[in-house]
């Protein structure tokens, strides 16, 4: 039952993972240990007002940075919230390193991204929106370097999901997905599907997606494979699509294949190389399932992928290494013993670039393919996480990331080195970095079960410690993810308004070991909710929380864990349950990941007595000792965590006289994506605890 994204990590087995994780948590490096006497004043910036819900507007999104082949220069994509149209607006931004001098590339082009450098640097390929209506589907373009108009150079029928250049730079490899081959038959209404493990809100039959190539000034488009299986899909909230992999002499590409285009059989993965002159394809390893993210290393000669430790999707994400010729290879990370949610080969090829949560902040490691891992020095930045660590390596080993620090939203950083200190390029979040922002430090426990645990506490910006606070809790989704002191907007908001915000890890997040992250195997509720009101009970030795005044929230496994701990605990006067996960069944039968929260517990709820295990960790077992005033937040399209389980919850609490509110946003997606309903959801959130807490 992992993060309300798709299981694991959204590309492994299933369950809920947090929109809200990349969309609230900020990555950062502030390791702090906490004492009594560590929790003094924080100090007012020169600014003295507080942030407000209208600041949104205000932040730009950094991502994706692509270093030039030539090393002078560095692309990314600047995405800025549009009230007005209710969109965000993006842009591909050129930088010059030495000057830091920018000049945008893009304009007036919707959903803009994913910027890649021809091999030489002479061009520029991206993404973006063609076509209107229902036509509207991501094309590629190429720009030229020396001046004019980006060219469309792909008209793939249902859009492109990834693309990547053939080394010699004179052709491009793209996935896109098949069309139905009765589509005439459909338009006349014989659209009925074959259901298989997909999420109720399915209304046809899922489609494989597979390799194209065409020349890179366009032309026509070649079919590179095809069949009933499929590339790997994206369903946000999750990283990428497990991306194609050129190698470098071009003749090769290695690629992920998923058995069924369902999201619930996203187990199912396996490394595959194609020749791409004979068609010919090999699978790689011996493995059946869990393979993911194949990268070639610089000479061709092997192989780094994602796979989780001892074949168990429960477990970390690790790196192993092997030769392209075929093997399992071997594990270059256990040691790190921390999920890695990243991997790219360093210019040397005899040492890797990874990345994952570390404690309350997000760190980059220099990994040899043999010997101990290098932590990077990076002082409080964390680069930017989303179930995918946004890095880029340049030729000459400088790296590239975007990243936050508890005080500031995502910017573009350069390393020079790995042993450089990292420099910040860009300052688009300047005036958000001058409010009175709360201070944002790293808590630390003694958890049951002898786990020492962690999370991150934001005060309020005049926070004194002789006075008395009312608590707010937003917990994390996943689980397998993590709180960071980086900064996020909704502690930020919630801090402003007078609470004491904490942001508690707990047993299945991805932060601390591998033994932490698969202590929550077939124990989603209890384990969790133990180490939870463990962080509580530490942090009221402190003397400054209000104990008749604290309220619990969350999305995604954060509104299970809410739903959870008011079935369970009495301590709570208010309660936000953001898309909850109420009923595991129905998880298992309608969500998009389905059949893959089997790996969760012992197997399906159909099979033997299974079910018990299910009903028991269910919160909506324990609805007639939920008793705390409660908002119910959800999309009515999510299909993650179906919008059923939102009404389960209302109807349980209403029926049994608690006070109640459910907020449906009429939307597809896990959280409302769009700025307007994004400020609309926390407006709704904050004004719930203001209401109860003061």
């Amino acid at each position: 039952m992992n993060e309300l994204t798709y299981g694991k990590n959204d590309r492994g087995p299933a369950s809920f993972r947090s929109s809200m994780n990349a969309l609230l948590r900020a990555t950062f490096v502030a390791l702090f240990s906490v004492a009594l006497g560590f929790f003094g004043a924080a100090s007012l910036s020169a600014q003295s007002r507080k942030i407000e819900l209208s600041d949104l507007a205000k932040i730009a999104s950094v991502s994706d940075p692509q270093i030039s082949p030539d090393g002078k220069s560095i692309v990314f994509v600047v995405s800025r919230p549009n009230l007005e149209e209710d969109r965000s607006d993006r842009q591909l931004v050129l930088m010059d390193i030495a000057t830091t001098t920018q000049h945008v590339l893009t304009y007036d082009r919707r959903g803009v991204g994913s910027p890649r450098w021809s091999p030489n640097g002479d061009r520029l390929a991206f993404v973006a929106v063609d076509g209107a209506g229902k036509e509207a589907k991501p094309q590629v373009f190429v720009l030229s370097m020396t001046g004019g108009e980006a060219r469309k150079i792909t008209d793939a029928p249902s859009g492109i999901e990834q693309f990547a250049w053939r080394p010699n730079g004179h052709e491009i490899a793209y996935v896109a997905s098949d069309e139905p081959e009765n589509k005439k038959e459909i338009e006349k209404h014989h659209d009925a599907f074959e259901v298989g493990d997909n999420d109720f809100l399915a209304t046809e039959a899922a489609l494989p997606s597979h390799i194209w190539i065409l020349p890179a000034d366009g032309g026509k488009a070649k079919r590179l494979t095809s069949g009933a299986w499929s590339l790997p899909k994206s369903a946000p909230p999750s990283s990428p699509a497990s991306p194609i992999s050129w190698s470098p002499d071009g003749k090769w590409l290695l690629f992920t294949r998923q058995e069924h285009p369902h999201q619930g059989d996203a187990d199912l993965t396996t490394l595959q190389i194609l020749n791409v002159d004979t068609g010919e394809i090999r699978k790689l390893t011996k493995h059946e399932k869990f393979e993911s993210f194949g990268l070639f290393s610089p000479d061709g000669a092997r192989v780094a992928y994602w796979y989780p430790r001892d074949s168990d999707p429960n477990n970390e994400i690790e790196i192993f290494v092997t030769q392209t010729s075929g093997g399992d290879g071997a594990d270059v990370t256990r040691a790190i013993d921390h999920d890695i949610q990243r991997v790219i080969w360093m210019p040397d090829g005899n040492s890797l670039l990874v990345g994952g949560h570390d404690g309350t902040t997000t760190s980059l490691w220099l990994q040899p393919l043999s010997g101990a891992a290098k932590k990077l020095a990076l002082g409080d930045i964390s680069p930017s996480w989303g179930f995918w660590v946004d890095a880029f390596v340049g030729r000459k080993g400088d790296i590239a990331f975007t990243g936050s620090t508890p005080t500031q939203p995502s910017e573009l950083y350069y390393m020079t080195s790995a042993n450089d200190s990292p420099k910040r390029l860009t300052n688009f979040n300047h005036e958000i970095s001058t409010l009175a922002l709360g201070k944002t430090e790293r808590f630390e426990w003694k958890g049951p079960d002898n786990f020492q645990e962690d999370g991150v506490l934001v005060y309020p910006p005049d926070f004194k410690k002789d006075r008395k606070y009312p608590l707010v809790l937003i917990i994390h989704g996943g689980p397998q993810a993590s709180t960071t002191t980086q900064f996020s907007l909704l502690p930020q908001l919630m801090a402003a308004q007078g609470f004491v915000v904490f942001e508690p890890n707990y047993r299945g997040s991805d932060n601390i070991s591998n033994a932490y992250q698969r202590a929550i195997w077939n124990d989603a509720g209890d384990g969790p909710g133990r180490d939870v009101i463990a962080g509580i009970d530490a942090l009221k030795k402190l003397g400054f929380i209000d104990e008749s005044k604290i309220g619990v929230t969350g999305w995604s496994y954060g509104g299970y864990m809410t739903s959870w701990l008011i079935g369970h605990y009495q301590i709570w006067k208010a309660a936000v349950a953001g898309a909850p996960v109420t009923d595991l069944y129905d998880e298992y039968n309608l969500s998009d990941g389905n059949v893959g929260d089997r790996y969760q517990f012992n197997g399906s709820p159909y099979v033997g007595d299974n079910l018990k295990d299910y009903r028991a960790q269910s919160p909506i077992t324990y609805a007639a000792q939920m008793k705390t005033p409660t908002l119910i937040l959800h999309d009515t399209g999510d299909a993650r965590v179906t919008v059923s389980q939102g009404y389960s919850l209302y109807h349980a609490l209403k029926d049994n006289g608690v006070p109640v509110k459910f907020i449906a946003f009429p939307v597809p997606g896990h959280f409302p994506g769009d700025p307007v309903r994004t400020m609309d959801a926390f407006r709704y959130w904050i004004d719930w605890m203001n209401k109860y807490l003061k």
